[in-house]
C-alpha cells in the first residue's frame, strides 16, 4: 500500500486546537496553506510533549555560537494565533507516533505525525513499522515558539484539578478519594 504524504513547507497556520468540552476534548495539530486544510487528532499527551520538545529544541539552538539562526527568547506578538480551528475540522487520520527534527538548512522545525495500519501495534519507534499515512510540517522558528506556546495553553485550559487529590474535576463534579481534614 502506498504511504499518503501530507506536506507542509512554508504554511499559511499551524496549531494545536480542541473540540469538545474539557475532560471530552479532541486535541488537533491543523495545519493550513492556502485552501489545503489538513487536521490530524492528537492525544492530549502527545500535544504536551510536543510544545515541551519544541521549545527545548529552540532553547538549545539560542545558545549555539552566538544564536546564528535568530531564535526568538519569547513569543513573537505578530505571530500569536489565539483563532479557533478551521471549520469543519476534518479529522485525516489519529497520530499514533510523532518525530520532532531541526533543518539548519532552511531554518526549520520540523514535525512528523505517522497513522499506522491497525494492528500494527505502533510504538514511538517509527522503523518499528512503516506508516501509511503522514503529516509533514516545517516551520520556521518565531512560528515554531508562537505553536509550543499556544499548545501549552491548550493543554493547560482544562478541567481544573483538585487542590487535593491531584485529580481533575468534572463539570458534574468530583468525588476526592482523599478525605478532608
Amino acid at each position: 500500500m502506498p504511504k499518503i504524504v501530507h506536506e507542509f513547507a512554508w504554511p499559511d497556520r499551524v496549531v494545536v486546537g480542541t473540540v469538545g468540552l474539557p475532560g471530552a476534548r479532541t486535541f488537533y495539530l491543523q495545519v493550513r496553506t492556502g485552501a489545503q486544510i489538513v487536521s490530524v487528532a492528537l492525544e492530549k499527551q502527545q500535544s504536551a510533549l510536543l510544545a515541551e520538545k519544541i521549545d527545548e529544541i529552540l532553547d538549545q539552538l539560542i545558545n549555539y555560537e552566538g544564536n546564528p539562526f535568530s531564535i526568538p527568547t519569547i513569543t513573537p506578538l505578530e505571530l500569536v494565533d489565539n483563532d479557533p480551528l478551521e471549520q469543519p475540522v476534518e479529522e485525516e487520520f489519529r497520530t499514533s507516533a510523532m518525530s520532532l527534527g531541526w533543518d539548519p538548512s532552511t531554518v526549520q522545525v520540523v514535525i512528523e505525525a505517522y497513522r499506522f495500519e491497525e494492528g500494527d501495534d505502533a510504538t514511538f519507534e517509527v522503523d518499528a513499522a512503516e506508516p501509511v499515512e503522514v503529516l509533514v510540517v516545517r516551520m520556521p522558528v518565531g512560528t515554531a515558539r508562537a505553536f509550543a506556546k499556544r499548545t501549552r495553553e491548550i493543554v493547560g485550559a482544562g478541567r481544573p484539578m483538585c487542590p487535593l487529590c491531584g485529580n481533575p474535576i468534572d463539570l458534574d463534579g468530583h468525588s476526592c478519594p482523599l478525605p478532608t481534614a
